[in-house]
């Protein structure tokens, strides 16, 4: 049966539209990235498009009254099959480009911890790209899982805001509170991963200036190699915690 001219076939590609509020910006950082620009034009509007590997990124212009800092642009979703490669890839580039990995403020990317399963591109008009990996887990319990208790729970609600809501704010808002409420009983390796998780989110937050208090309570702990390793795995960055290890956990 010859297929009809006129027929519906479920091949259909679709490309996002993005707000780009700052053009040039986005050609240069889109560059710097590895992109290869297939379509530039900035009057009599703007209309961008880039490609990388197998998908496209297009830009359109951006209404007169968008704020990227508010970061509300929009934004995509790039599913793919082994998303670590990608963060490596795209922070190898940003290191070759601007001297360091851009992890706050517009542009940025964000932390990728050791078996994670997403993380986003922020560009300079605000748009969130996100690359997750197409077999990441369903069951996810905001909030923290029900088969965990006090800090625990505490630590696995961090990880879930961090990692699938992209939401920092929030997580260490979660291991601030947890901290103070529960970490009287809680065993000395979750309180070690509840302040390192702490330190790495004030670093890339308006919060530094708290560093020090996390960074003396973690050195004030005793842990043995095997915990230090355990906490080391909770953060996408373990060379952030290296001034506050005590000696006797080398």
């Amino acid at each position: 049966m010859t297929p009809n001219e006129n027929q519906i076939r479920p091949n259909e590609t679709a490309v996002p539209l993005l707000h780009c509020a700052a053009p040039e910006e986005t050609v240069a950082f889109w560059r710097a990235l590895g992109f290869e620009v297939a379509y530039e034009q900035l009057k009599p509007y703007v209309y961008l498009a880039f490609t990388w590997s197998g998908f496209q990124l297009h830009y359109g212009p951006a209404p007169k009254d968008l704020d990227p800092a508010k970061e509300q642009s929009g934004g995509c979703l790039v599913m793919v099959d082994a998303v670590a490669a990608y963060h490596a890839v795209f922070t190898e580039a940003m290191r070759r480009s601007y001297g360091k990995v851009l992890v706050s403020g517009l542009p940025r990317i964000t932390r990728y911890r050791d078996g994670a399963s997403r993380f986003s591109i922020v560009d300079p008009s605000g748009n969130t790209i996100v690359f997750i990996q197409r077999d990441e887990p369903k069951d996810l319990e905001y909030g923290g899982s029900k088969e965990l208790e006090g800090l625990a729970r505490v630590l696995d609600n961090a990880r879930i805001l961090r990692e699938f809501k992209m939401d920092d704010r929030a997580a260490y808002r979660a291991l601030d509170s947890g901290m103070r409420r529960r970490a009287e009983d809680a065993p000395v390796v979750e309180q070690a991963m509840a302040l390192a998780g702490l330190i790495e989110l004030a670093t890339g937050l308006d919060k530094a200036d708290r560093v020090p208090e996390w960074g003396a309570r973690l050195r004030a702990l005793s842990l043995t190699p095997e915990q230090r390793t355990q906490v080391e795995q909770y953060v996408a960055d373990p060379t952030i915690l290296e001034p506050w290890w005590r000696p006797d956990a080398t």
